[in-house]
């Protein structure tokens, strides 16, 4: 299929582009990479009158880092992180994750501000932001604001961005230790949309826990009971278990048996991983 016919502009800076986005009367959406929205118009699962190509704002570009965090601009690509172009206080997680996202071709032009600001339930930024206690940086009409990314995430492709609004990049604090962290995930086949994901992250031996699921609902999920088991050094597989179903239960009230199998496991693969590393 194509897409139906829509007007492109290209602005020259973020108050622009937000004046452009927040027009009335008009279906207006920003592109940056591209990777999810241009097939979802040649589907026409969305459509839109305008497309704003943010993609050569330097305003969304910034990366820098602070004693207490790392500001990764929106327009940074799933490329650049896998390659460790950016600094990395994370020890390794956010390249791992970067790594496993799609084709080689699709991380080389996606971004990390565009798969957030899609909110796909099956999207792995989200869920390893949520995990690591980021905030959303956003300009609009109005001017700017700051928002954990647990409460910018509402639900399947729902968001807090309001008309005009652009994710301008994300604070990611670094960690008072050495960071101790799970990441499992499973896909049908390479490239695919994953059918689960599991973050599972510790701030040193003996700091706080947070275990995240995504690909499982709407949006991702913080797995409370999970990651108090694991701060109180749960090491058995049936007492995981027990803390996971209980979180499953909790928040995916309608997940069958394949459902909880699979997301079982996967938490189970991340909490593994995180206590060999701690």
């Amino acid at each position: 299929m194509k897409s139906a016919p829509f007007d492109y502009v290209r602005p020259e800076s973020v108050a622009e582009a937000s004046a452009l986005l927040a027009q009335d009367g008009v279906t207006t959406a920003a592109i940056a990479g591209g990777q999810s929205l241009i097939p979802m118009l040649s589907l026409r699962a969305a459509q839109a009158d305008l497309l704003v190509d943010v993609s050569r704002l330097d305003e969304l570009k910034a990366v820098r880092e602070t004693p207490q965090a790392l500001h990764i601009g929106a327009l940074t690509t799933h490329a650049a992180i896998e390659d460790g172009k950016i600094p990395d206080p994370f020890n390794g997680l956010m390249r791992r994750v970067a790594s496993t996202i799609s084709y080689r071709a699709v991380r080389n032009h996606g971004t990390i501000g565009g798969s957030v600001a899609l909110a796909d339930p099956a999207a792995d930024w989200p869920g390893c932001l949520m995990a690591l206690g980021a905030t959303v940086h956003i300009a609009g009409p109005g001017g700017t604001r700051q928002q954990p990314v647990v409460d910018f995430v509402k639900g399947l492709y729902e968001t807090t961005l309001a008309s005009g609004e652009i994710v301008i990049g994300f604070d990611v604090p670094r960690p008072t230790s050495p960071l101790c962290w799970g990441f499992a995930k499973v896909v049908r086949k390479s490239g695919a949309f994953a059918n689960s994901i599991a973050i599972v992250v510790a701030p040193g031996k003996g700091g706080p826990i947070t275990a995240v699921l995504s690909a499982a609902g709407p949006r991702p999920i913080a797995l409370a009971n999970a990651a108090r088991a694991l701060g109180n050094g749960a090491m058995s597989d049936d007492t995981l278990r027990t803390a996971i179903a209980a979180d499953l239960k909790a928040d995916l009230p309608g997940a069958d048996a394949y459902e909880q199998r699979l997301h079982t496991a996967t938490v189970l693969r991340a909490a593994r991983e995180m206590q060999a590393t701690s």
